[in-house]
């Protein structure tokens, strides 16, 4: 009986699941690495003589970083020795057997205690929180399943509370179930997946459609920033426009994908991090390379704009041969 079922959901609100470990220690070299991937240049976290002069006595870890600390790495479940085999996720599989499926409003909110410092070694506990009562949508009927991770540093003095992570999901039953595919000798056409577009990233997708490579434009500090944000990323300012690049830039970093091979994408498939010469990064697609081995940090390209299935235009990104830039480079001296 439903009533059954709901009361051995319920009875799992507020338990406790045990320790999951960090592998490594708070460590400069992660944080470094963070900071690139993220564009902060924030000098609390990477210059060590900035630091010392500050409250803190020397580097701490960007506080968004917490949760990449437990993270277990390359290989699922992979934690380090210690950490609690228990499934903290449960009441979604309880939930899903009894017929909601689908997962939908998915977000995390961290909260912060206090910076943590390199060599702290950390870990956290989860909490199954709260089970919402069921709860109609216009997507269809379910449940809110909210978790919190609370993270601690481990002391000699005794181990000290630094932040929690909320993780909060929607398990529910669709209101009506897609119709089954119909069998057919002819095999489906396999279209590119369409981004998701927002308020803040409209104009960029607009751009493209009208051959436009727009990159966001903060008018209060003049900077560029991409990928497209609600809020400036240097002064935090709300006025944002945008500006129209060249498309022209270099190849950052790259990377060829051989496996799985993913239909409609070509195999291999290059992808590129690409500098623009306006100072701002963006990776795309790379397109007119015979060779995928000649691909080299440091080439120059131009964007190229390709329409796929009649409805998406994306920008993609072609190698400039560098024998006619040399060219073109001596001609202008």
């Amino acid at each position: 009986m439903a009533s059954e079922w709901l009361s051995e959901l319920k009875a799992m609100v507020g338990q406790e699941y045990g320790r999951v470990y960090a592998w490594d220690q708070v460590n400069a070299p992660m944080v470094r690495q963070w900071c690139e991937v993220m564009g902060i240049d924030n000098p609390l976290y990477t210059d060590e003589q900035y630091a010392k002069q500050t409250e803190f006595d020397g580097l701490v870890a960007p506080p968004a970083m917490l949760q990449a600390w437990c993270l277990e790495g390359l290989y699922m479940n992979n934690y380090p020795p210690g950490s609690t085999d228990e499934n903290p996720y449960g009441a979604l599989k309880l939930i899903e057997s009894k017929g909601y499926p689908a997962v939908v409003a998915v977000n995390s909110e961290l909260s912060f205690d206090r910076y943590v410092t390199m060599g702290e070694k950390l870990y956290y506990t989860t909490r199954l929180n709260e089970v919402g009562d069921e709860k109609t949508t216009a997507l269809g009927t379910g449940f809110f399943v909210t978790l919190i991770m609370s993270f601690y540093s481990e002391l000699d003095a005794g181990d000290e509370k630094v932040g929690d992570l909320l993780f909060r999901v929607f398990k529910f039953k669709p209101h009506q179930q897609p119709e089954k595919v119909k069998t057919t000798s002819e095999a489906p056409v396999i279209k590119r997946p369409k981004p998701g577009i927002s308020d803040d990233t409209r104009f960029f997708w607009e751009g493209c459609n009208a051959g436009e490579l727009r990159i966001q434009h903060c008018p209060s500090c003049d900077q560029l920033q991409h990928p497209p944000a609600p809020v400036c990323i240097h002064c935090h300012s709300f006025e944002l426009d945008y500006q129209v690049s060249s498309g022209a830039g270099e190849l950052y970093s790259f990377v060829v994908m051989h496996y799985p091979e993913v239909p409609p994408f070509d195999h291999p498939n290059p992808i590129g991090l690409i500098q623009l010469d306006e100072g701002v990064r963006i990776p795309a697609g790379i397109i007119g390379v015979d060779n995928k081995d000649n691909l080299k940090i440091g080439q120059r390209v131009q964007v190229e704009f390709h329409t796929f299935d009649d409805e998406l235009t994306l920008p993609l990104f072609r190698v400039v041969d560098s024998a006619i830039s040399k060219t073109a480079e001596q001609g202008g001296e």
